[in-house]
Order: structure tokens, then C-alpha cells, then sequence
């Protein structure tokens, strides 16, 4: 069949990766892609929530299978949008509802849903400009370090967690009544901060039957020891090594089940993934976020671990009959490096050229804002590369990974040299 793919980044390279693989996959598209992409698939130059362009290029090249990437088109209703096109209905779209996606869209709504279906988080209070001052007086009853999150989407960027109450009352006026996140932070969720150990787990539903996916944990900051500025992550591993069958079965049975269950109770059209956000305080698992799309960089250790046949898990998950599936689990570990622009997650020059790709052995490179130009790779973005390796464990493949680095530069080139140092 001909299946499209939306996004540019290197979740959308690995997923292009692995059903390129696939019997199944007669022509392959991803829009917009990346110089990666372009050497398995067609790239197609549109924009992700131009949803009468995305119609264009599904009609025009008869796809019949949409995998999106990003959570932006799911935010703003990709889905219903399919299936309230005549055109575009059969199509097997796999991503949620706009009702689905605001498990991501909204802060404040996750929270709710999680408060409704008894799902273990931290207790919170949302607050908009009108009531800034009772949001001030609300982080004075906090213990420090103080949590702010805007309620929508802001790329990752829109969380901050500060020690100084005072610094945390003048962040959250510039959230709230500066437009700090832009409208993102039109509403401001204050939550008590947990101190743990974080993992991420993720789930691919049908809307009716589940399936749980390999753990992994990813590294936000940009700098070793966890330290810098939030990036949107510079490395993961999978699986988890604190995620014992003890841990899972608490994550399974008081998180990953009430979550579905509390989909399909409340009517809400979902087929798709959900990354749940999770941090381990003592031994109880606790949820920090959802979001409703495979996260960057895990999708590059989860789905090189998932021995199945992508297109036929899909549209398994289309037809509502993931029951009928066994999830194959590769039992190697797996681990990414990502090598970002210098200035990165700050001010970042694009358009450096990328040597030594040719010189990666026994690793797999995935590309995130990379571009062709004239026969050269450069890179497109603060992201530019994932160096994944497959071993008995992740220190082995981390080992891999880090050799093949070497082989690899362009200007200003940074990676973190220490993923998985707190394991």
C-alpha cells in the first residue's frame, strides 16, 4: 500500500525506517522529511497543519495509510478532520481524536482527566491573568522547587521548575500577563513537585484493546548531569533498567488501564499512542504528562526494539483489533545519542555541512533537522542527528553509538556525553 508520513524530524525518520522495511509498503512519503528520509521515501514540501494540502497529496498519490507524527496536526483535529471527509474516510489515519490529543493540548485538561479516573499525579491548581494574584499566594503554601506549566502547546519549552519563590512569582506573571510561551501560556498549571527517578511508557490503543510498548527514558537537559536548559531531549535507552515486572504491573494496572478505560468511557475516538510521562518517587509511579504521539528521541530506541510489521500493527489498530496481535519485542537494549547545532536549545546557525556519514558502522543514524542541498547534508535544525546502537545492554550500545560519533562533525557540533549516567 502507498502510506504517507507526517513530520520532519528524526521520530519521523525512524518511523519511515522501519515500515520501509515492510512487505507490506508498496511507496513511501513523508511530508515534509528530512535529507534521512529522502533516501528511503518521496519527501513531499507541505506544511502539517495545511490539512487541504495533506488531502492533495493523500488523493494525488493514493495513500492509503497516514502515520502522524507531530502532535500540532493532532491538536488541531487531523483526525476528525479524515473522517469528516467523504474523500479521506477510509483512510487509516493512526492518531487520535481532537478530544484525544488535548491530553497533550491542554495541561489543565490531562490534569482533570487524571483526577477523574484516579490516576496518580501531582496535586495542582490552574490559574489564568485574572487570577495571577491567587496564584502568587498559591506558591507560597508550595515547598520549593516550584513547578509552572503552561496549559498549552509550547515545544517543549513551556515548563519551568525554579527554587526561588520570588523568581517563581515573577515567572508566572510573565507566563501569564507577558505571553512568555505566546498564547500557550494564556493558562498557567502550578503542580507540587515530585522528586524521583522519570521513565516513559508507551501505549498504542485501538480505542478499545491496548498494547504496551518498550519503556524508555530520555534526557532533557542540555548539558551533563542533567543540567542547562530543557531541550526537547538529547539522547535515550531502552528499556529501562529500574522498570521491574513489580514497577510495570503498578504502571499497568493503575495508570496504563485506567487511562484506556477512561477513553472509552468517556466516548473519546482514539487510535493512536499515548506517551505517558512518568516519574518513580520511592516505588509508586506517579504520571507528569501525557502526550498523544510517540515521543523525540525515543521512537529511535523504542521502535528499532518492535520486531513486527509496522504497517500490519496499524492497521490492526485502524480496525480495532489489536487484541488479535503479539507485540514482538526485540530483547537487546537500545540507545541514542543526539548531536545538536552549538547554540542549541538557544540561537542556532543552520546550513553547516555534515561529513563522515558515510563512515557509521553497525549504529543507525537518524535524522532530525537535516537537509539536501547540492549533493551535500547540512543541517536544518537545533536537533540534527539520533546515533542509535542496538547491545546486550545500553552501556554497550551507548559504547557504539559514542565510537561512531567520532567518525561524525560539522561547525559548533554538540552531544551530551554521559546519557544513562544516573543508571
Amino acid at each position: 500500500m502507498n502510506i504517507l508520513i507526517l513530520g520532519s524530524g528524526g521520530r519521523e525518520h525512524a518511523f519511515a525506517y522501519q515500515i520501509s522495511q515492510s512487505k507490506r509498503c508498496k511507496n513511501l512519503f513523508v511530508a515534509p522529511g528530512n535529507a534521512g528520509t529522502s533516501s528511503i521515501a518521496t519527501n513531499v514540501a507541505l506544511k502539517v497543519t495545511d490539512f487541504e494540502a495533506v488531502k492533495k497529496c493523500v488523493l494525488e498519490n493514493g495513500i492509503e495509510m497516514v502515520i502522524v507524527g507531530p502532535e500540532d496536526p493532532l491538536v488541531q483535529g487531523i483526525a476528525d478532520y479524515f473522517l469528516e471527509t467523504p474523500a479521506l474516510k477510509n483512510v487509516m489515519l493512526i492518531g487520535p481524536s481532537k478530544r484525544g490529543a488535548l491530553l497533550e493540548g491542554s495541561k489543565q485538561r490531562a490534569k482533570e482527566f487524571m483526577m477523574q479516573h484516579n490516576i496518580p499525579t501531582a496535586s495542582y491548581a490552574c490559574f489564568t491573568p485574572k487570577s495571577l494574584e491567587a496564584g502568587k499566594e498559591f506558591l507560597e503554601e508550595l515547598n520549593p522547587p516550584y513547578v509552572l506549566k503552561a496549559d498549552g502547546l509550547a515545544a517543549g519549552k513551556g515548563v519551568l521548575i525554579l527554587n526561588d519563590l520570588a523568581e517563581a512569582k515573577r515567572e508566572l506573571e510573565n507566563m501569564l500577563s507577558h505571553s512568555k510561551f505566546g498564547e500557550a501560556s494564556s493558562k498557567v498549571v502550578i503542580e507540587e513537585f515530585l522528586d524521583g527517578i522519570e521513565l516513559s511508557v508507551f501505549v498504542l490503543t485501538d480505542g478499545k484493546n491496548h498494547k504496551i510498548l518498550p519503556t524508555a527514558k530520555d534526557y532533557k537537559r542540555i548539558d551533563e548531569g542533567d543540567t542547562g536548559l530543557n531541550t526537547g531531549g538529547m539522547g535515550a535507552i531502552s528499556p529501562v533498567p529500574f522498570a521491574d515486572e513489580a514497577l510495570m504491573k503498578k504502571i499497568e494496572e493503575r495508570i496504563v488501564e485506567p487511562t484506556i478505560n477512561g477513553l472509552i468511557e468517556e466516548k473519546i475516538d482514539y487510535k493512536g499512542f499515548v506517551f505517558i510521562g512518568l516519574i518513580k518517587v520511592t516505588d509508586e509511579p506517579y504520571v507528569i504528562e501525557y502526550n498523544v504521539r510517540m515521543g523525540d528521541p525515543e521512537t529511535e530506541v523504542v521502535l528499532p526494539r518492535i520486531k513486527n510489521d509496522l504497517v500490519d500493527l496499524f492497521e490492526a489498530t485502524f480496525h480495532q483489533k489489536l487484541d488479535e496481535v503479539e507485540i514482538e519485542i526485540d530483547s537487546r537494549a537500545a540507545a541514542t545519542v543526539m548531536l545538536v547545532s552549538g547554540g542549541y536549545p538557544e540561537d542556532y546557525e543552520k546550513g553547516k555541512q555534515i561529513s563522515g556519514l558515510d563512515n557509521v558502522k553497525g549504529s543507525i543514524v537518524f535524522h532530525a533537522g537535516t537537509k539536501s542541498e547540492n549533493g551535500k547534508i547540512l543541517t536544518n535544525g537545533g536537533r540534527v542527528l539520533a546515533i542509535t546502537s542496538l547491545d546486550s545492554d545500553f552501556n554497550r550500545a551507548l559504547k557504539k553509538s559514542y565510537q561512531n560519533i567520532e567518525n561524525l562533525s560539522f561547525d559548533r557540533m554538540k552531544y551530551r556525553k554521559d546519557i544513562g549516567f544516573d543508571l
